[in-house]
């Protein structure tokens, strides 16, 4: 029990004296595999790093609908198209749903799912749209974005829990296509639209990472990319 003068005021940062000392397990973790194949279906480059940077967008889909509730307040979203709108959630038949992925929609995987580039940002927090975000298609420079995959529950092992999202990209470009950055997009929308109206604006990157590493994708060959998001991993 705390007793004292500005027990309101108390820092809610991170104290120095409560940072990682590795004697404990971390309690979540994102994940970022990359994984080449031939033509054949051969593996032929693996590719994994640390994923830590949410954005902005996914910081307000994650506080819970009883804050905006209780504050009456609004945050301010920006779409993949740069168009801004306020998102504030509520329990009532107008409220608003996340719909990555959702096969009942015709939103096609290229504007929600995992996502890939050829550029890169250096502050992913405010980052609304990959730096420059490599086209669907069999055209120069293009992938054929396939749909997205994800564990049908939560897996549990011994402590540790995580799920994952995948997506395959397929080079039929005639070249080799280079991925440099890799996102998330998610769709929202109230559920009381019939249509789906105005995409970008209400397609959002919630997840944005710059790889330690270029990956390369030979013509005919394909890639597959793994989040993974564990606790007590």
């Amino acid at each position: 029990m705390i007793i004292g003068k500005g027990i309101d005021d108390i820092n809610t940062r991170m104290p120095k004296d409560a940072y990682d000392t590795g004697k404990d397990m971390p309690t979540f973790n994102a994940y970022l595999t990359i994984m080449v194949r031939d033509s054949k279906g051969n593996v032929i480059k693996v590719h994994r790093q640390r994923s830590h940077s949410p954005t902005l967008n996914f910081v307000g889909l994650m506080l819970p609908a009883q804050y905006y509730i209780n504050t009456n307040y609004s945050i301010t979203m920006t779409g993949i198209g740069g168009a801004s709108f306020n998102y504030q959630p509520t329990f009532s038949n107008n409220s608003w749903q996340i719909t990555y992925p959702n096969a009942n929609t015709s939103i096609p995987s290229y504007t929600s799912g995992i996502v890939v580039g050829s550029g890169q940002q250096t502050n992913p927090l405010s980052t609304i749209h990959l730096a420059a975000q490599i086209a669907n298609g069999s055209g120069a420079g293009q992938l054929v974005y396939g749909p997205v995959s994800y564990s049908s529950n939560i897996i549990v092992s011994g402590n540790s829990a995580y799920f994952y999202i995948s997506q395959t990209f397929t080079n039929q470009s005639g070249g080799t296509v280079t991925i440099t950055e890799v996102g998330i997009i998610a769709h929202i929308q109230p559920t009381t639209a019939s249509t789906i109206n105005n995409l970008g604006n209400y397609t959002l990157l919630i997840w944005y990472d710059v790889l330690s590493s270029s990956i390369s994708v030979p013509n005919g060959d394909s890639v597959t990319i793994y989040y993974t998001f564990a606790v007590n991993p």
